[in-house]
């Protein structure tokens, strides 16, 4: 079943960022209880996209504001090991962390990870930047893994992002994505699989079509979680359909319920 990190509550989204700086609680509360009524919600994604000297400040304070009004675990978004650690000390649940890599700037992050037992994103990335094919990628993969094990980090706590990237600058960019993630799961069956769904359409005209179909190939190659809006319709029924022809909604049970409820259609 997918899991859905929720991506709303980010500082680089200019309305966000100005209620971090205002301290405006009722605009974050709201995202957060709309992004937490879905039922697919797995986490918050929490990125405060400031300086690294305010990040730990604002992030305690994002999670403590979110956390007063939903019950609802936590993505934690940063790079910064001491916004991270601060954060650590205020989640109610054990949190997911996005992300790790092998971009220098980012090592420090594998010992937070592996010292709070914690869930994370591990991004395809190394020194050298997004790798430009499927075999690099995994190869990213596998040293990423080399890493990570020796740690205690068990692979199945690993949300691997091979990084989609937007087919308005490489017409084959969701093949190499779709390729990648079947590679993935071949090659290290125990982790898990996720994106920046909305990555792929970056630039295009009438994107929410484009991201619905390529949620619905991305599920049937293997991802099993995206970051994305989850309270986008589209998403919704695309999740609930793709599910349900994937054999994985037992009975019909969750398609059927959503339908009778109103999600989508004419409720009954």
């Amino acid at each position: 079943m997918l899991k859905i990190i929720a991506e709303k509550i980010n500082g680089t989204r200019k309305r966000v960022a100005q209620a971090i700086k205002d301290r405006d609680a009722a605009f974050i509360q709201d995202l957060a209880r709309q992004q937490a009524e879905v039922s697919a919600t797995t986490w918050l994604d929490v990125n405060a996209g400031t300086a690294p000297q305010r990040e730990p400040d604002d992030l305690i304070w994002l999670v403590e504001t979110i956390q007063a009004v939903v019950d609802k675990p936590l993505a934690l978004d940063s790079a910064n090991p001491a916004a991270l650690k601060a954060a650590l000390g205020a989640v109610r649940h054990k949190p997911l962390i996005n992300s790790i890599s092998l971009e220098p700037g980012r090592l420090d992050v594998y010992p937070v990870v592996a010292e709070n037992k914690c869930p994370a994103v591990a991004l395809a990335m190394d020194e050298k930047g997004i790798p430009k094919t499927k075999e690099e990628r995994l190869d990213v993969i596998g040293r990423i893994l080399d890493k990570t094990r020796p740690m205690g980090i068990a692979d199945e706590d690993l949300y691997f992002d091979p990084l989609a990237m937007t087919i308005a600058t490489g017409q084959e960019n969701a093949l190499l994505f779709l390729d990648t993630v079947r590679e993935i799961k071949r090659n290290f069956p125990k982790v898990h699989i996720t994106c920046g769904l909305s990555n792929i359409s970056f630039g295009m005209p009438a994107r929410s079509f484009i991201n619905r179909v390529f949620l619905a190939l991305s599920m049937e190659a293997g991802m099993d979680c995206a970051i994305c809006d989850p309270n986008n319709q589209d998403i919704q029924t695309t999740i609930l359909a793709t599910n349900l022809l994937l054999a994985e909604d037992r009975h019909c049970l969750q398609f059927t319920r959503a339908f009778r409820a109103g999600v989508f259609g004419k409720p009954v």
